[in-house]
């Protein structure tokens, strides 16, 4: 018989994401509507949302999708077709709503496999306008976010477990389990805050990040601060900034696959110089990361991660990258994302955080956000302001 998640763990599932995560970690409130995003391979657990919003005096809107029909999409529409960007319809969306849960639940890990990547870029990009609402819109304090994963037989095979195997591990990264849920969350979110206030406390111009495959230097920026375990994401670990993407420079080969776009993408190497992508090759649909990195703005960085082996129970390989740039094992991990940063990481104003003052302040602006994880045993020195180095990470976790 397949094995299907107990009705307990969906209902706690949906509490945490519900009450928890929205919101940036106080939950939602009465009144407060809430897009759901949902395949219809994840039903139960979009029940048992529904349900929790209702409960809590929140308004749903459903986006409920079919499975395995992008493929078609794609080989279908025409540039016209993925240029069309019905504005009035998702301004309407963007104003409309205050939250939104995304689950990811694929049923074919393979199925954009083949289709021209340049088709899928191109959609991405007629899309953006929608994103760059809603992150006014998160800016002004008046929209939250969070995506989570429900396990198929597809992905738990993609990850060689069973979907047993597969889901333990969400329920043991999200606590699905523990007695109260989000009193658990509540204290891994104290741990990370704790985490935080030591590092952004340190003067660092740059980082310097090595490993027996990685010699990469970071610029941070001017007013830039660290961020992690604001409910966007669960489960979320990772301590993360936006760095000035001008000022990374050197070498970096990551142990982990990428899936993207329908596609394996192993053996990823990269040098960076003076914040550009000069040199990228993968072993494996290096076509798909070739066709990402020609995105504008896609051949530089938008984020730098870390996450302490100490606080994440992932302890395998998910082939999913939510769960994947979380995982622990010995060594934490380390991610970068190419493409868009994330404006919240400024330490000044967001409303006054201007496309031209991002631009001098180097944040990178992109319709594509795609981390890229390592699990390799690295040390990260902070080289401080006053020309002071400080080793903020080894053996997997923060030094502090």
């Amino acid at each position: 018989m397949e094995y299907a998640p107990s009705q307990k763990i969906l209902d706690n599932y949906a509490k945490v994401l519900v009450n928890f995560a929205l919101n940036s970690g106080r939950g939602v409130k009465r009144g407060d509507v809430v897009r759901l995003i949902v395949n219809e391979s994840a039903k139960p657990l979009y029940v048992a949302l529904r349900n929790q919003l209702l409960r809590s005096g929140a308004h749903p809107i459903t986006s409920f999708y079919p499975d395995n029909v992008d493929r078609a999409y794609f080989e279908l529409a025409d540039d016209s077709e993925l240029k069309f960007f019905p504005g009035k319809y998702f301004k309407g969306l963007a104003d409309e709503i205050d939250h939104s849960i995304g689950i990811i639940s694929e049923t074919d890990k393979h199925e954009l496999e083949g289709i021209n990547p340049s088709k899928i870029m191109l959609a991405q990009k007629s899309r953006k306008l929608f994103r760059d609402w809603l992150d006014v819109k998160e800016n002004a304090g008046k929209f939250t976010w969070t995506l989570a994963l429900y396990g198929t037989e597809a992905m738990a095979k993609e990850a060689g477990m069973t979907l047993k195997e597969y889901w333990d591990q969400i329920i043991r990264a999200c606590f699905l389990d523990e007695p109260d849920p989000i009193s658990k969350w509540r204290e891994v979110f104290k741990k990370n805050t704790e985490i935080l206030s030591q590092i952004n406390l340190l003067p660092i111009e740059k980082l310097h990040v090595e490993a027996g495959k990685i010699d990469l230097w970071i610029t941070l920026g001017e007013k830039r601060k660290w961020l992690g375990g604001s409910g966007r994401n669960i489960p979320s670990f990772e301590v993360f900034t936006s760095p000035d993407w001008r000022g990374t420079n050197g070498h970096i080969e990551f142990n982990q696959p990428l899936y993207r776009y329908g596609s394996l993408i192993t053996g990823i190497k990269l040098d960076f110089k003076d914040g550009i992508v000069i040199k990228s090759s993968a072993d494996q649909n290096y076509r798909v990361l070739k066709a990402m990195l020609e995105v504008d703005n896609a051949d530089k960085i938008g984020e730098f991660s870390l996450t302490d082996k100490r606080l994440s129970k992932i302890d395998r390989f998910m082939a999913e990258t939510l769960f994947d740039e979380n995982i622990s094992g010995p060594f934490g991990n380390t991610h970068l994302a190419l493409g868009t940063a994330y404006d919240d990481t400024y330490t000044g104003n967001l409303k006054t955080l201007t496309p031209v003052l991002k631009a001098r302040l180097g944040f990178n602006n992109s319709a594509i956000h795609t981390d890229i994880i390592s699990t390799e045993d690295r040390t990260v020195t902070a080289l401080l302001t006053n020309g002071m180095q400080k080793v903020i990470y080894q053996n997997g976790q923060f030094t502090f």
